[in-house]
């Protein structure tokens, strides 16, 4: 047990942590339309996979439901956003001001799940004291004191592929606890820091590739 009362999920396959935003977000939609319960078989249609992947997927994390009553939907639906932490609030950082992270800056549903964007911090002096979203764009050399004085957790990376590196050892030195990077490069942190990248056009070349296989089998 952590110290925070949170049992360990080490054991829990990363495919299936993966899987849990999904679960949460069709939950919510549930929630929303005031449905109070479910059968496993309704909601893994819903969500196109068998039900017993969602009972194998849920028994990782303990007993959810009962056989022949199903679940209840807004139990569930908090039970998961426990399970991924979303009953704290997470202090963000974002670093490149450019289109992509101007963007993520307007996201509305960071603030919904309790990650709280604190600041935007970029080498740009024309970009410098302007707000997106109500966030101001601070001038990078403001980062470390920033982050030590605003608990930030997360630190967002939005520059350009020769920066991405340099702006990630920063960011741990800075003392972020994870980094969500979107440069197109695969930076390199130690193992204490979690990392995360969205690489966008590895994303666009796997759907083209199966855009292709798909075609090839079509009949022209």
């Amino acid at each position: 047990m952590a110290r925070n009362g949170r049992p360990s999920y080490d054991h829990v396959p990363m495919v299936v942590i993966k899987r849990l935003p999904r679960y949460y977000r069709y939950l919510g939609e549930l929630v929303e339309k005031k449905v109070e319960r479910i059968s496993s078989q309704k909601l893994a249609r819903m969500m196109g996979i068998s039900a017993s992947q969602l009972r194998q997927d849920l028994n990782h994390f303990g007993e959810f439901g009962q056989q022949g009553y199903g679940y209840r939907v807004e139990d569930l639906y908090n039970e998961i956003g426990r399970i991924i932490g979303l009953e704290y609030q997470y202090n963000m950082i974002l670093v490149g001001a450019g289109n992509l992270g101007q963007a993520l800056a307007n996201y509305p549903n960071f603030a919904k799940r309790g990650f709280c964007l604190k600041a935007i911090f970029d080498i740009n002096p024309r970009l410098i004291g302007m707000k997106i979203n109500d966030v101001e764009i601070r001038d990078i050399d403001e980062l470390p004191d920033f982050v030590a004085k605003n608990n930030i957790s997360i630190g967002i990376i939005t520059v350009p592929k020769d920066a991405a590196q340099g702006v990630a050892e920063m960011l741990v030195d800075a003392g972020v606890k994870a980094i969500w990077n979107f440069a197109p490069i695969d930076i390199r942190v130690p193992d204490h820091i979690i990392l995360e990248n969205e690489h966008l056009a590895d994303r666009l070349m796997v759907l083209a590739f199966r855009l292709q296989d798909k075609l090839a089998y079509e009949p022209s």
